[in-house]
């Protein structure tokens, strides 16, 4: 008969070696818990392989980072590419000595029954857990939204499974989303000689930087990072912003000017013919809007602060509609545009099947207050406006999963306090 491997415990278990988790290991390790990482890949394994060959962080590299660790190889004001953002996470890793365990799945997470914790089953056996960190974030599949149909005589594929312009057929390209991933694509295939369209929803375009300072550092001195909750309807609103080519900032009319056609928000296809809703122009204008509103708070800043830095009067010039926005299309035949090639940069769906407990609502989103479930021993971090605006960033993450840790190292004190009686039994 086949021996039955031993059930490892461990006090807090970790799911996921990305940003999250190796930021939750550094806490929990710093509270002194005893705890394991799970990594189904390798080590920030999405910064390699679920992105395009060119990408780079969307803030500077003094800014989205870990307060502990600098980019030794990266000027500050720069913008690291992928596989060296990968590098600075194993680097933490190591720094930090990690219990990370890579090349390990986790299948199923149940609570146990008549006592504490939770049986977790994972691809090398059964580990049991008195607390579980959920830190994979909200992004586990692309989502493509079932307007063409998978047999259309074009090739289609999500923002995930993009590499470069080589990988696609000759011919034009429609880039359906104009977020960060959107926009940036839509500009490397215009670089690359293809005919673009995008298909342009709403969206903020905040300046990459204005007055000497970047983005990221006016959302700090503004408190817009501390945001702890988005406004009423913008709950689907993308961000615009690019640290490509040295970062700048995305104008949708260059891209026009340069060839790029514009088009609205996609909403249907029949006969080989897209059809667009007619928000291109509204579009636009949300997005320049709030693209002026941050240079008129960060002017204001800067004269209640008494700070000296250089005007930009140029910035705040926004130039005439382009032609596809005045007369926008409607529909396009794709074949006869010659579109060979459609770029899904629509967006993920959260996956959390493993997680077999009840901390999720009727939608499926996790039910938590600052990544604390409802489910007590479960925790979640990554997630989109945890705790604020900054939270599915590099250097938010990293505070939200101290709050974690500290909640954990807070009740596993309660957990180990014994009453006068139980200590006189113990001692007796």
């Amino acid at each position: 008969m086949p021996i039955e491997k031993p059930i490892e415990t461990i006090d807090t278990l970790v799911v996921g070696a990305g940003q999250a988790g190796v930021a939750a290991s550094e806490h929990l390790g710093a509270n002194g818990i005893p705890h394991l990482v799970l990594e189904r890949d390798r080590i920030a394994e999405r910064w390699r392989s679920g992105r395009w060959d060119s990408l780079v962080a969307n803030g500077p590299a003094w800014h989205d980072r870990f307060p502990g660790l600098e980019f030794s190889d990266t000027d500050p004001d720069g913008f690291a590419s992928k596989e060296r953002v990968a590098d600075y996470f194993v680097d933490y890793a190591k720094r930090i000595d990690a219990p990370i365990r890579c090349g390990v799945e986790v299948r199923a997470v149940e609570r146990n029954l008549g006592g504490p914790g939770f049986r977790v089953e994972t691809s090398e056996g059964v580990i049991e857990a008195i607390n579980v960190v959920a830190a994979t974030g909200a992004f586990q599949h692309p989502v493509i939204p079932p307007v063409v149909p998978p047999g259309a005589p074009f090739t289609q594929i999500h923002s995930f499974d993009y590499r470069n312009p080589d990988q696609l057929p000759e011919g034009a390209v429609m880039v359906v989303g104009a977020g960060s991933s959107g926009a940036q694509i839509a500009e490397e295939l215009m670089g690359a000689g293809r005919r673009v369209y995008l298909s342009v929803g709403p969206h903020d375009r905040p300046p990459r930087a204005y007055r000497s300072r970047d983005y990221c550092w006016w959302l700090g001195v503004l408190g817009l990072w501390d945001v702890e909750a988005l406004e009423p309807g913008k709950e689907h609103v993308t961000i615009a912003v690019s640290g490509a080519q040295g970062g700048h900032t995305v104008d949708f009319r260059r891209f026009a000017a340069q060839g790029m056609t514009l088009v609205g928000r996609t909403e249907g296809y029949k006969d080989g013919v897209l059809s667009f809703a007619p928000d291109l122009a509204d579009n636009i204008a949300h997005g320049d809007a709030y693209y002026l509103s941050m240079l008129e708070q960060a002017d204001a800043w800067i004269v209640r602060n008494g700070m000296d830095l250089p005007e930009e009067p140029e910035a705040h010039v926004i130039g005439p509609a382009p032609d596809c926005v005045t007369d926008p299309i409607l529909a396009l035949d794709l074949a006869e545009a010659g579109v060979t090639s459609i770029v899904w940069a629509t967006g993920y769906s959260r996956d959390y099947s493993w997680l077999k407990v009840d901390a999720f609502d009727e939608q499926g989103a996790p039910k938590h207050q600052r990544g604390v479930s409802s489910e007590p021993g479960i925790y979640f971090l990554g997630l989109p406006w945890q705790s604020r605006r900054g939270s599915t960033f590099i250097w938010g993450v990293w505070h939200d999963a101290k709050h974690v840790a500290d909640h954990i190292a807070t009740q596993r004190s309660y957990r180990q306090y014994r009453s006068r009686a139980e200590r006189r039994a113990e001692s007796a």
